[in-house]
């Protein structure tokens, strides 16, 4: 039997070593800290296929074929681990506070709706309506019905647990220095003083996807991008859909959590929570959602977001390392794109057909 190890244990690489290892397949993951405790607990889980896609093209279609995915995802994972992911079909409103966000809305819903999409602008008094909890001084809003939201730290926790359930080996604490290959195909990689081997290599390392040595040269680059998250506390909650602007997001959970972000911070892997960081969001959250002045603050933290340099992921096999395969880089859909990147990676390496192009992701 092949040796199969997965570099990263967040969500995209438990997500892989679930699906090959409940396809029979020995899977070892190696996680230098502990299964999801990196950006996938950080993240907000907005399962935003519309409302954080900027326009059509692969890259959409890939998210929509997650989206769709998700809610039987969640299942499957509650189902499996006992875990509830907390999957939520509260919708994205996505506001406009002028007249040139109300545009440039208006524009998006324009293609979405020639795409087939479902997507409504609504005037103030009817996004108030459906919201009452939004600010009077909008002009208007978007509104995306089938994006959803989870709570990333509970999908992080049901993912681990499903990986290990179906029969995948845990090695935290281990952090992978270099993938070892010989005559253009993967054979190993290198752990502390020792080599580990390997029939095939998935990096799945998120924003430190790039510090590993002896990947061959790939589409794009990858680096950290810092965004920092804070919490409120708001007990009874008092509004239910995620609110979505141009400075940034509110995501209400169930039990009166708020989650608000988020910056975007070329600082490479420094994860500082900064007085500015938070003026700027609570100021973003209060401005759309004006009743957050009187939450309790919960806490805050900072994420690394694995960023590329061109924007997209790199998934699939590496055209010149055979058995080296890639899910990395999902930047700011990472939580989105778990089902489907996992789907991905077991199809290349069972060697059938992914069921969506993969092409302008390839690494």
């Amino acid at each position: 039997m092949e040796e199969i190890v997965v570099i990263g244990a967040g969500v995209m690489g438990c997500a892989c070593a679930h699906r090959l290892a409940e396809a029979g397949h020995k899977v070892t993951l190696l996680e230098k800290s502990l299964p999801g405790a990196e950006s996938s607990a950080a993240a907000a889980g907005i399962l935003g296929a519309q409302s954080e896609v900027s326009g059509p093209g692969s890259f959409l279609e890939l998210c929509l074929a997650s989206r769709q995915r998700f809610r039987d995802y969640a299942r499957e994972l509650t189902e499996l681990t006992g875990v509830a992911t907390a999957y939520e079909d509260s919708g994205v409103l996505e506001v406009a506070l002028d007249p040139a966000e109300g545009r440039i809305l208006a524009a998006r819903a324009g293609w979405m709706e020639e795409r087939g999409l479902r997507v409504a602008v609504l005037d103030r008094e009817e996004a108030r309506r459906l919201e009452p909890a939004l600010t009077e001084s909008m002009v208007g809003a978007a509104w995306f019905p089938d994006d959803h939201q989870v709570d990333p730290v509970a999908l992080a926790a049901a993912l681990a647990a499903a990986a290990s359930r179906v029969g995948a080996r845990f090695r935290s604490g281990e952090r992978v220095r270099e993938v070892m290959t010989r005559d253009g195909h993967v054979t190993g990689v290198r752990v502390g003083d020792g080599v580990l081997p390997a029939d095939r290599v998935v990096v799945a390392g998120g924003a430190w996807s790039g510090e590993i040595r002896g990947l061959p040269p790939l589409r794009a680059s990858v680096k950290p991008v810092a965004g920092q998250i804070v919490r409120m506390e708001c007990r009874p909650p008092f509004f239910r859909h995620v609110v979505y602007g141009c400075k940034g997001y509110v995501v209400p959970r169930r039990d009166g959590r708020v989650v608000m972000g988020s910056t975007l911070e070329d600082r490479g892997f420094d994860k500082a929570v900064t007085v500015a960081g938070l003026h700027r969001i609570t100021g973003m959250g209060m401005e759309m959602v004006p009743a957050l002045r009187d939450a309790r603050f919960g806490g805050a933290w900072s994420g690394l977001r694995p960023g590329t340099s061109d924007g997209l992921p790199l998934l699939g096999e590496s055209a010149t390392v055979r058995g080296l395969y890639f899910a990395a880089g999902h930047y700011r859909n990472g939580i989105l794109l778990t089902p489907i990147t996992a789907e991905v990676i077991r199809d290349l390496i069972q060697g059938t057909s992914p069921p969506v192009d993969i092409t302008p992701f390839a690494p």
